[in-house]
C-alpha cells in the first residue's frame, strides 16, 4: 500500500528542516583554529555538523556558515582542529556558542598547532584538503595529522537540547 503525501506536511523551510534535522541525534564537537601557539589567536566555535569522511587517507569535515567569522579564519590558517566534548562539558560548548561567558571554563591542549579543548574525549588536528561552498555553508575537508581519544560519557544534542547518553551493556563495539 502506497501512503500519499498529507497535503498538512510541513513546507521545506529553514525552519522546519532545522526541526527534522534535530531529530538526529549527534555529539556536540568545539572547532578551533588559531594564527599561532598563542591562546589570544585561538578562534573556536560550537558545531554539530561534523562527519568522518575517509580512514584512508584519514580525512572528516566540518561544515561552517559563510557568514561565521571561522569560515574566514580556518580559510587564513589552512588547518583546523575538532574537540568532540564529553558529557559534562556543555557550559564549554554554550561558552563557544556564544551562549555563555565562561572564559574561565576554557583550557586548551595544543596539537600540531592546533589548539583543542582539555577534557574532551576526542582530540582531531586537521590540515585543510579541500573547501567546497555548499548553499550558504562551507564544507572544509581535513586530513587528520594527530589525534587523541579517551573513554568517557559524550555530550549529546537533540531536538534543541542537550542530552546524556547512557551507555549500557559491555564495551565490546562491532568491527573495532
Amino acid at each position: 500500500m502506497t501512503e500519499t503525501v498529507d497535503e498538512l506536511d510541513p513546507e521545506v523551510t529553514p525552519l522546519h528542516l532545522r526541526k527534522a534535522l534535530g531529530r538526529f541525534a549527534s555529539g556536540v564537537t568545539i572547532v578551533t583554529t588559531a594564527e599561532c601557539e598563542d591562546e589570544d589567536s585561538v578562534h573556536g566555535m560550537t558545531a554539530n555538523a561534523f562527519t568522518s569522511v575517509s580512514l584512508d587517507p584519514p580525512l572528516v569535515l566540518v561544515s561552517i556558515s559563510t557568514r561565521a567569522k571561522m569560515d574566514t579564519k580556518i580559510r587564513e590558517t589552512g588547518s583546523y582542529g575538532v574537540s568532540i566534548l564529553a558529557g559534562d562539558q556543555e557550559p564549554v560548548s554554550l561558552h563557544f556558542a556564544g551562549a555563555a561567558h565562561e572564559p574561565d571554563r576554557v583550557r586548551f591542549v595544543w596539537r600540531r598547532g592546533v589548539p583543542l579543548l582539555e577534557g574532551a574525549l576526542v582530540h582531531l588536528a586537521c590540515t585543510v584538503v579541500a573547501s567546497h561552498p555548499a548553499g550558504d555553508h562551507t564544507l572544509h575537508v581535513g586530513r587528520v595529522e594527530q589525534l587523541w581519544y579517551d573513554d568517557g560519557h559524550p555530550l549529546v544534542f537533540y531536538t534543541g537540547s542537550f542530552r546524556s547518553l547512557e551507555l549500557l551493556g559491555r564495551d565490546e563495539p562491532w568491527g573495532f
